[in-house]
C-alpha cells in the first residue's frame, strides 16, 4: 500500500509534466485542495484549479526540497517558479494579462489520503509574496 509520501510523490511528477488528468487520478473523487486562493472540492475544481495555474505560468516547475520522514500526512516544503506567459485568474476575480515576470514562491504542502488517494491537500504559500513578484499593485483600503 503507497504511503502519503508516495502518492504526494507522484502528484509532484505530474505537476511538473503539467498533466492535470494524472494528478486528479491521485484525488479521491470528492478530495479537496486548501489552497490561500480557497477551497477547491472535487476532482473537477481541483483540476480547473490546476489548468488555471499552467495556463497563466508554462513552464511552472515545483521543487520540494524539504520532505520529513512522516507516512501520513505527507509534508513538503518546496518551491514554485515559472514565467507569467498567459492569463492568470487574481483573487478579486480580475483576469491578470501576461507579464513576462518570473515567479519563486516559496510553499508548504500537507497532504492525508485514505485508499491511496488524496482526501485532503492543503497548500500555504504567500499570496502576497506572489503578487508583489507579478507586479501586481497592492491597496490598502481604509477601515
Amino acid at each position: 500500500m503507497a504511503s502519503a509520501r508516495e502518492v504526494k510523490n507522484r502528484c509532484f511528477a505530474a505537476y511538473n509534466q503539467h498533466d492535470v488528468e494524472a494528478i486528479i487520478q491521485h484525488f479521491s473523487p470528492d478530495g479537496v485542495l486548501v489552497t490561500p486562493t480557497g477551497l477547491q472540492e472535487g476532482r473537477e475544481e481541483i483540476a480547473w484549479y490546476y489548468t488555471h495555474w499552467f495556463e497563466g505560468f508554462s513552464d511552472l516547475k515545483v521543487t520540494p526540497w524539504h520532505m520529513p520522514m512522516v507516512d501520513d500526512p505527507a509534508v513538503t516544503e518546496f518551491t514554485v517558479t515559472g514565467t507569467h506567459d498567459g492569463p492568470f485568474l487574481l483573487s478579486d476575480g480580475a483576469e491578470l494579462p501576461a507579464t513576462g515576470r518570473r515567479i519563486a514562491l516559496r510553499g508548504v504542502s500537507v497532504c492525508t489520503i485514505e485508499d491511496e488517494l488524496v482526501v485532503t491537500d492543503r497548500d500555504y504559500y504567500d499570496q502576497l509574496e506572489l503578487y508583489s513578484q507579478l507586479g501586481v499593485p497592492m491597496t490598502v483600503t481604509p477601515v
